[in-house]
């Protein structure tokens, strides 16, 4: 019942990579490597949602045959594009290391009761995704990666909708109220870099620096460094859109929201 891929990893035009305008930038390398990883592990994750949201049909399907498979291509293109451009990195050896750390983690009861604010939580995911993908697909030179990462927020972008009409549907059935969803927003916003990126982050590192100990100081230069690297490429506009849009206030609520929120986005996806 999958449906057919948009693009699958067979489509790209891996002859024209020239990796001389990526192997020596580590922070590209932990950007799509970590990035690999994290996408490889969407079936877990996807289980607990599934399983979720299984009195729903249609909810539940389109996240089994549509958005599980759509992920899963994400981490295939990344993961060929990581060892044809880094081949020295063993990634399936240091993605087994990750599993074992993010599978301990990935539990259901992780999930919001409420499943309106699941989804909305979802909606701030797919705006971080999507935000994350364009200003790599603009901050990197190389051809195939521009395209793969065009083709991986495009994707993000149409997920995002899905979740949000998903989210309407559930606001309506649970009455959730607007400072209900802003508060999943905000909690969502709050622990954005959480233990996916820290433990992904962790697995790359340490094959480039074996003797040194990753914590969370190390992580926070790493993340400084991607943003330095990624910053200015960010759609602030877009993310911000994004993020405010299940809030569905009138004109004067949302211009005095919608500056505290966007520095709390620019510190999350700068």
């Amino acid at each position: 019942m999958t449906l057919k891929q948009r693009w699958t990893p067979d489509g790209l035009p891996w002859g024209d990579l020239r990796r001389e305008l990526v192997a020596d930038s580590e922070e590209l390398f932990y950007m799509v490597s970590t990035a690999s990883f994290i996408e490889t592990t969407s079936d877990l994750y996807t289980r607990n949602l599934v399983q979720h949201f299984a009195a729903n049909p249609e909810v539940s399907q389109w996240l089994q045959y549509s958005w599980e498979p759509e992920e899963l291509n994400h981490g295939r293109a990344l993961r060929e594009y990581t060892e044809r451009a880094w081949p020295d990195f063993d990634w399936e050896t240091q993605y087994a290391k990750f599993f074992t750390d993010y599978s301990a983690l990935c539990k259901p009861e992780m999930l919001l009761p409420l499943r309106s604010l699941e989804l909305v939580s979802r909606c701030v995911v797919e705006m971080g995704t999507a935000s994350y993908y364009t200003a790599l697909h603009h901050a990197s030179a190389e051809p195939v990666l521009a395209q793969l990462t065009r083709n991986i927020y495009e994707d993000e972008v149409r997920h995002y909708k899905y979740f949000y009409k998903y989210f309407r549907q559930y606001r309506d059935i649970e009455n959730t109220s607007r400072t209900q969803v802003l508060g999943a927003l905000w909690h969502r916003l709050k622990v954005f870099e959480d233990e996916d990126t820290y433990l992904s982050l962790k697995h790359v590192y340490s094959t480039r620096h074996p003797d040194q100990v990753y914590d969370k100081a190390v992580y926070k230069e790493l993340i400084g460094r991607i943003r330095k690297l990624v910053g200015r490429h960010v759609p602030h506009e877009m993310s911000i859109n994004m993020l405010l849009k299940p809030l569905d206030m009138a004109p004067l609520a949302r211009r005095m929201v919608q500056p505290v929120m966007q520095g709390v986005a620019r510190l999350m996806v700068a």
